[in-house]
């Protein structure tokens, strides 16, 4: 089927996009030259527009990049770590740099772990131009023709970011972690860091699972090979006590367009690794240390939390469905351990289970805890005290974080009135899940530009999400998401359904299905 497919059905149905006449127009001429990246891009820029993020940086925040001033001209007081072996460990492609690592020796079986985590705040102040751009989207958004930055990339991507070989200010998160993962102590202060080696998820992975030798820009440090294996172990320990504690272990299906110049070739599907859950087992732990830290010095935080599901009953009946029996009120420990017994059970579709729980379970939420109070803790990780102060190149939550644990660290007033926390805090759950929104929008047009042509082929498919407005599934391969249209009755989230592909519309990323009976 032609790509121009339902191009002129669009204008039969409801369409909401402004100057509709005007984008058809584009869209006829660019998909016949088959310039899929420029299509995507309109398409994402649209939505953002739509879904009331402002795409473009302001002209005062331009005037303002211009008249940053160094804040290293006044780190004369911050400590210097630069002797410490730092190192990144990212996506392939990654250029906002957010965190180092490195391991310190220690004693009595311990393991010291230091965590660097950008000093965005150095250069964005609050109430900066910058800052009332970034506190607006309040998160970068990543769709498969542009990435949204935040912050203007002359920071995530430079100034703010840990690059390789540069000097840097940086929020030090040191942890020292006992042979059964337990944290005996932690502290966090600033630092001035460099970061001798920019490594890569993949290529790390398979030398840490020894299936490859070490790449060359680990070899080429000193010590460094060794360092990152204390990291490993470290991190693996971690992990173990985070899962006796009921954190769930879920295997997500992520995947990345690969284009060829503008024209889109194929849907990579990329799954976890070895170094990138190190990463994330120091960046659970950070975020813990951060929430405690402030708790202790009477400050307010901003925590994330994923509340006990609502839904408990439905996944009681799907873990029935398998053969398996949970008790009948929320609990992690529980959930974890059938999501093992069901991976070990059948592995090839644990994905597809994982995804049915994830949507069961809710989306997460920024809430403001005020020391005293009672924290809700995060359900999914199986932990009580919770921030984000991991990535504040990219979302601000983490900034807010940041500017309060720096104001603890120099025994300064609190920098935020609870009300305004708790604004920012509703605000950024709020573009949060509007940002998924975005992405998802533009994910699917991306695979509508693969499927048109399969209109009419049956696929194997589970439901992700179903409501009195509509019914949502993901195929099994590919991972594509779509509408189930006309349902039957008694559909619900974790049904395996055979469907059809019956319809595609690349302007408003529509994907139909229906079910064969």
């Amino acid at each position: 089927m032609p790509l121009t497919h339902n191009i002129n059905q669009t204008c039969k149905g409801q369409h909401t996009a402004k100057n509709s006449k005007a984008i058809r127009a584009i869209f006829e001429n660019q998909i016949r030259d088959k310039e899929n990246r420029i299509i995507l891009q309109k398409i994402a820029r649209q939505a953002m527009l739509d879904k009331g993020f402002i795409p473009d940086f302001p002209a005062e925040v331009i005037a303002e990049i211009n008249n940053l001033r160094n804040p290293l001209e006044d780190s004369g007081q911050i400590p210097d770590l630069r002797h410490l072996l730092w190192c990144s460990i990212d996506n392939d492609d990654s250029r906002d740099l957010d965190q180092l690592s490195v391991a310190v020796p220690s004693d009595n079986g311990n393991i010291k772990i230091l965590v660097a985590i950008a000093d965005v705040d150095s250069y964005v102040k609050k109430g900066s131009a910058i800052d009332r751009h970034a506190q607006h989207n309040t998160t970068t958004v990543y769709t498969s023709a542009e990435i949204f930055s935040m912050l203007p990339e002359i920071l995530s991507t430079d100034l703010t970011s840990l690059n390789y070989n540069t000097d840097r200010l940086a929020i030090i998160f040191e942890m020292l972690v006992a042979e059964d993962g337990s944290v005996n102590k932690s502290d966090i202060y600033r630092g001035l860091v460099r970061n001798y080696a920019k490594l890569a998820y993949n290529s790390t992975s398979k030398w840490l699972d020894k299936t490859e030798e070490a790449p060359e820009n680990i070899k080429q440090v000193k010590g460094l090979e060794e360092n990152i294996r204390q990291q490993y172990v470290a991190s693996l320990r971690l992990k173990k006590l985070r899962d006796s504690k009921g954190a769930l272990k879920f295997e997500r299906i992520q995947s990345r367009p690969i284009f060829n110049g503008d024209k889109l070739e194929m849907i990579k599907v990329e799954k976890t690794n070895s170094s990138k859950e190190m990463i994330e087992n120091f960046m659970v732990s950070v975020n813990g240390i951060s929430a405690r830290y402030l708790n202790s010095k009477n400050f307010p935080s901003v925590r994330r939390v994923v509340r006990k599901p609502k839904r408990w009953n439905r996944i009681v009946e799907i873990a029935l469905a398998q053969g398996y029996t949970l008790v009948e009120e929320p609990n992690s420990k529980e959930l974890d351990n059938f999501l093992i017994w069901a991976k070990a059970k059948n592995p090839s579709q644990f994905a597809d289970l994982s995804l049915s729980i994830i949507k069961l379970l809710g989306p997460g939420e920024y809430v403001v805890e005020i020391p005293g109070g009672e924290s809700m803790g995060h359900f999914a990780l199986g932990v009580k005290d919770y921030s984000h102060s991991t990535a504040p190149n990219r979302r601000y939550p983490d900034v807010l974080t940041q500017r309060l644990l720096k104001a603890c660290i120099a025994d300064k007033d609190i920098p935020y009135q609870a009300e305004e926390l708790m604004d920012i805090a509703q605000h950024c759950t709020e573009m949060e899940n509007l940002s998924k929104k975005v992405e998802r929008q533009v994910e699917k047009s991306t695979y509508i530009i693969l499927l048109e042509e399969r209109i009419g082929e049956v696929f194997e498919a589970i439901v992700t999400g179903a409501s009195n407005k509509a019914t949502w599934l993901r195929l099994m391969n590919p991972p594509v998401e779509g509408r189930l249209i006309n349902p039957s009755k008694g559909i619900d989230v974790g049904d395996i359904l055979k469907v059809r592909l019956v319809d595609t519309d690349l302007e408003l990323s529509h994907i139909d299905f229906e079910e064969i009976n």
